[in-house]
């Protein structure tokens, strides 16, 4: 048996560059689709005059399967085939599927002509990618040590921000040059490669690499597993039964819904009010996600573990809320690219920090035993809140001027802030931590 251990190739428990690299390689991939279907179809929406409501209910569609994780998750908790992994068959299964999904997308017929099949094709591929997404989370939860989150959250939201704005850069160039199947068949085809990654990786040495192989299950693995729904549900519900979990799940509900309403404004206000294409607009949101995921990559993790995760992402929530209310205020400068094309950079550059400090907090307090569930639900919550930015867009937009609707965004993120002040996350660490040990004795 030792002598098969030392004859395998490096797993993701021996090695730090590994886990960094596979979980960059994951995020990259869930970023391809994202780029494509929250950024550059409804940029592409809004330059062939589709009405807000109709690029409002596609931006719902692809929001709305991130809802349902908590659904998934748990039987990505429950089920598995450990000689292969907790997680990674889960991983494989998934990032399959959003390979499929997305090869399908493309064959839409006329798409805008078609906006109800681009819809229900949006939702479709987002099923996958944000079952792809509950997967990876899981499986950080269950490989990455503590010390290494911050750092592998920097990179994990770097690398998506990278994907998304290569998507974006080159999806919308194959998109105007040639035509939209192209456009999305290019975008499939690199998530179809990063396939490669979780088939050859084991999470640890004496697994399977396919069900066909040698190996069997590790013990820690098999100490972790949760083999009955009841001994599941009572690990969730002593871990949300606290006060702090409901507060970090209202942080993330509040930011991320806060975020999307506004990322979801941008596009339509560049195009309709500033006179930009859509073209140039995901130009620049691409050269901001790039450069934005690069800094988050190589400065984020380092900033949280130098000055604390509450001191930075208090800095980074009011720095988004001082910006934007220069936006408010200077409405003379909308129409002057270099004002929007700097403030679009800064605001994505900071966006991704905080990102990077929220979700390295909800990681941290999270239980191996239900990795999946509960980091699932925190995300989850999160989506949720993503659904219901976008869902808002229309009704302000009815209602309320460009100014009022970017002052709401500042307002969230105050709100967002205080929610920060009062949470207590190392002590939601604590608890989580003596819960799980309660459990195994």
């Amino acid at each position: 048996m030792g002598l098969i251990r030392k004859q395998r190739l490096p797993a993701l428990a021996d090695s730090a560059l590994l886990r960094y690299f596979n979980f960059i390689a994951l995020y990259f991939a869930e970023g391809l689709p994202m780029g494509t279907l929250f950024i550059g179809i409804p940029a592409w929406m809004a330059m062939n005059d589709k009405t807000i409501v109709e690029i409002g209910s596609f931006d719902v569609a692809c929001a709305l399967p991130w809802t349902f994780k908590f659904f998934v998750a748990p039987l990505m908790d429950r089920y598995t085939y450990l000689p292969m992994g907790r997680k990674r068959p889960w991983v494989i299964i998934c990032q399959t599927g959003l390979f499929l999904s997305m090869a399908g997308f493309a064959f839409i017929p006329d798409p805008l002509s078609n906006v109800h099949l681009l819809v229900i094709g949006g939702f479709i591929v987002s099923v996958f990618g944000a079952s792809q997404d509950a997967a990876t989370d899981g499986l950080a939860v269950d490989t990455v040590p503590a010390e290494e989150q911050a750092k592998t959250n920097a990179y994990m939201n770097g690398s998506r921000m990278i994907g998304s704005s290569f998507a974006l850069t080159v999806g919308t160039w194959l998109l105007t040059a040639y035509n939209f199947r192209i456009s999305v068949l290019a975008i499939a085809f690199l998530i179809g490669v990063v396939v490669l990654v979780p088939l050859l990786l084991r999470e640890r040495r004496m697994e399977r690499l396919f069900p066909w192989s040698s190996g069997e299950p590790d013990n820690s693995n098999e100490k972790l597993q949760i083999n009955s729904w009841r001994a599941m549900v009572k690990s969730l519900y002593l871990a949300f039964s606290l006060k702090n979990s409901f507060l970090l799940g209202l942080l993330l509900f509040t930011s991320q819904g806060a975020y999307n309403y506004f990322e979801k404004l941008l596009p339509i206000f560049a195009v309709k009010v500033s006179g930009w294409t859509n073209v140039y607009y995901a130009h620049v949101f691409s050269i901001a996600d790039l450069t934005g995921g690069i800094l988050g990559i190589l400065a984020g993790g380092w900033l949280i573990d130098r000055f604390g995760k509450k001191k930075m992402i208090y800095s980074y929530f009011f720095f988004i809320c001082l910006e934007t209310l220069l936006l408010v205020f200077l409405n003379n400068f909308w129409t002057r690219v270099p004002f929007l094309y700097s403030f679009i950079v800064i605001y994505r550059w900071v966006n991704a920090f905080a990102k990077i400090g929220v979700f390295a907090i909800a990681m941290q307090c999270c239980s191996k035993k239900v990795s999946a569930s509960q980091f699932t639900f925190y995300m989850t919550i999160g989506a949720l809140g993503s659904m219901v930015g976008a869902a808002l867009i229309a009704p302000v937009k009815s209602y309320f001027s460009w100014e009022a609707s970017f002052a709401i965004f500042a307002l969230l993120m105050l709100a967002s802030a205080f929610l920060l002040r009062i949470l207590d996350f190392n002590k939601l660490e604590r608890q989580i931590s003596e819960m799980a040990g309660a459990e195994v004795e």
